[in-house]
Parts: structure tokens; sequence; C-alpha cells
């Protein structure tokens, strides 16, 4: 009887290992926390400029100057005359400026320049989705429309909940998701596979 005993209570000890590693290995999946308020305070901020967006300035009655620029990958804008002007973490009011500022300097005298975006940087989207890779940003876009642009879920892709990467104020954060949140150009989306 003693020896019944002893071998329940391996039995038991056992099970109590097995269920604690599966415990710990669902947590070590959740390695994501919720994401932060920052991460939802940018959504309501004005939009930032970085390298992929492209603009389009005008410069009234200058034909010459208006057309459309991309931002390089160091975050310059290379407008004729006055070179590369920087456009990282900028507004498009705030880019504005900073032109009509280059050009009155020693190029025209009242200068009145109107920058708008063309084309956002894209969207990356990567994991359980039917064709990974980098997509076009439309305004308004949630995570959920953002896969459905890149095919859809796979039939392993966990479908509550996602992994944005989003870069604030130079600094890159990861937060969980709902598939229905916004998202913001240069975002990275990660689908995660389902457990069962």
């Amino acid at each position: 009887m003693f020896g019944q005993l002893k071998s329940n209570a391996g039995k038991a000890k056992w099970a109590f290992l097995a269920m604690s590693a599966v415990c710990l290995s669902l947590s070590g999946c959740s390695g994501y926390r919720p994401a932060p308020d920052s991460f939802f305070k940018v959504l309501n901020q004005p939009y930032t400029l970085d390298a992929g967006d492209r603009v389009r300035v005008t410069v009234f009655e200058q034909t010459d100057l208006t057309n459309t620029y991309s931002i390089d990958p160091a975050g310059f804008l290379s407008f004729p005359l006055v070179g590369n002007i920087p456009a990282r973490g900028k507004t498009v009011k705030q880019l504005e400026t900073e032109i009509a500022n280059h050009l009155r300097n020693g190029y025209l005298r009242q200068p009145n320049v109107s920058v708008e975006i063309d084309r956002y940087r894209p969207v990356f989207i990567m994991g359980e989705v039917g064709a990974a890779g980098q997509y076009a940003y439309v305004p308004g876009m949630t995570a959920q429309k953002a896969i459905a642009a890149a095919g859809g879920f796979t039939p392993r892709a966990n479908q509550n909940d996602i992994d944005i990467t989003r870069q604030i104020k130079q600094q890159i954060i990861t937060g969980r998701v709902v598939i229905s949140s916004p998202i913001i150009p240069g975002d990275t989306i990660y689908v995660r596979e389902r457990l069962f």
C-alpha cells in the first residue's frame, strides 16, 4: 500500500510538472504586453514624415520647383537650388516653413510654399498571411484591412490579435492589439500562429 501511495505521489508530481511546463510555454508565447498608451496617442497627433514618404511641393509661380519629391533613407528631401532639407520627424506644415526659409535665403523674396503627402511610406505584413511583404498604406487603414491586402489569414493564423511594431519618437515599440486597430505608415504587422 505504501508503494502505491508513493507511485500516486510520483504521478501527481509529474502531472504538476507537466502542467507547469504547459503554463510556462503558453506564457512564453505571450511575451509581448498590450500596447502602451503612447502606441495609441500617436494616432491622434499630426503625421510626421519619414523615409519612404513622397510629398508634392508646390511653390506658387515657380513651375520649375513644383514637383513630387521622395524623402531619402537618411530622412532628407533633395530640393532644387537649396539641396538637402531635413524632413524626418517634421509635419507637412513644418516642412513648408523649412523649404520657404531655405528659398528666402538668397533665392526668392516671398516664397509661397505648399506641401501635401503624395504617397505614404508602406506597411509591412509578416507571419501567417497569404502573401507576406510590403504594402501601400491607405489613410484610415486598420490591421484587418492590411491583412486582407496581404491575402488574408492562413489556416494556422491566430485571428484574435496581432503584434504591431511601430516607431514613436525614434523609439521602436511592439504591442499586441486587436485586429481592428488602426495602423499608421511604417508599421510592421506580425500575425502569429495559433497554439491549437
